[in-house]
């Protein structure tokens, strides 16, 4: 799930995402209550700049709907794009996030980029971060929908542009890192270390020095998500608010709209207290001389009952 380098300016720029921290702007403004000027510019951002509507034939609205209502979990697919616009390109990085409000947490299950599976829509094997590629983002869910054995709810994609001045607006941002190294002329010891936004891309970027390779990448790209979200949590500043939606507009899209993330995450909030990663587990294989990673049943079924459960 975690692989090579990336340098410092590529055109394929690998990264992660940011789902959480719409929804946080969210949360606050529902809770801080700023205004009607405020709330109008919030939700006409979302239902203007980051909504992407999906077919019914892909995700089912009134089945996500009755879930809410039930306060049942809900999954998130979280798409991170190897490409400028995110419009076009592989998804880097995917990982399911669910909202388990039994258990007040947030889980996180990473899917490895290179895995070999069955492309819904092309009937073909292939790695599973080609769907986006193929079809977008209804290809990537019903892929990983068949991969898993689950239903998504909802989607959120994301580019790199803009992420780092993001984690500037909520940050800088802590996180706990286990690896000492270097990347892009920034040190980073081990413990905890606070990131600005230049140095949490050097911090994501970084994978020909970490021995777990694109699983070490993937475990501080989890990482950072927390930070970011917990930083966001803190922000009562009006402007501050404003300009992080003008990031997001910019750099995310998602099928939810601004109604959507009110009602969900009025009774979701408290999710985001917890936090649980895991990282789908496999092994390494050529076939045909490409390299996938092949993820065995067991293990499928195992992160299918974790989610589900």
């Amino acid at each position: 799930m975690e692989k090579r380098r990336i340098r410092k300016k590529s055109s394929k720029k690998k990264w992660w995402v940011l789902t959480p921290i719409i929804i946080l702007a969210v949360i606050l403004l529902s809770i801080i209550g700023y205004g009607f000027h405020l709330y109008n510019e919030v939700k006409n951002n979302v239902n203007d700049k980051m909504h992407e509507q999906v077919s019914g034939d892909v995700i089912d609205v009134e089945r996500t709907k009755e879930r809410i209502g039930n306060q049942e979990n809900i999954n998130v697919l979280l798409l991170g794009i190897d490409s400028e616009t995110s419009i076009t390109g592989r998804s880097d990085a995917l990982i399911v996030m669910t909202l388990k409000p039994d258990e007040e947490t947030i889980q996180l299950v990473s899917i490895p980029r290179d895995t070999r599976t069955t492309i819904v829509g092309r009937g073909t094997e292939d790695k599973i971060n080609h769907a986006h590629a193929f079809g977008g983002p209804e290809m990537a869910i019903a892929t990983v929908e068949n991969f898993l054995d689950i239903d998504i709810d909802y989607f959120a994609r994301v580019n790199m542009d803009g992420m780092a001045e993001l984690v500037d607006l909520v940050g800088p941002i802590t996180v706990n890192n286990h690896l000492e190294f270097s990347q892009g002329g920034n040190s980073f010891p081990t413990g905890n270390i606070t990131l600005t936004g230049d140095e949490t891309m050097n911090y994501v970027r970084m994978r020909k020095e970490d021995p777990r390779g694109d699983f070490g990448r993937t475990d501080r790209q989890r990482k950072v998500i927390e930070g970011i979200v917990r930083e966001g949590a803190k922000i009562s500043n009006v402007t501050r608010i404003t300009a992080m939606l003008d990031v997001l507009g910019n750099n995310v899209s998602t099928n939810m709209t601004f109604s959507d993330m009110t009602s969900l995450f009025s009774d979701y909030r408290q999710t985001a207290k917890n936090f649980e990663n895991y990282q789908m587990e496999g092994s390494g294989t050529m076939i045909n001389s490409i390299y996938y990673y092949i993820v065995p049943e067991e293990e499928v079924v195992k992160v299918r009952d974790m989610i589900e459960s």
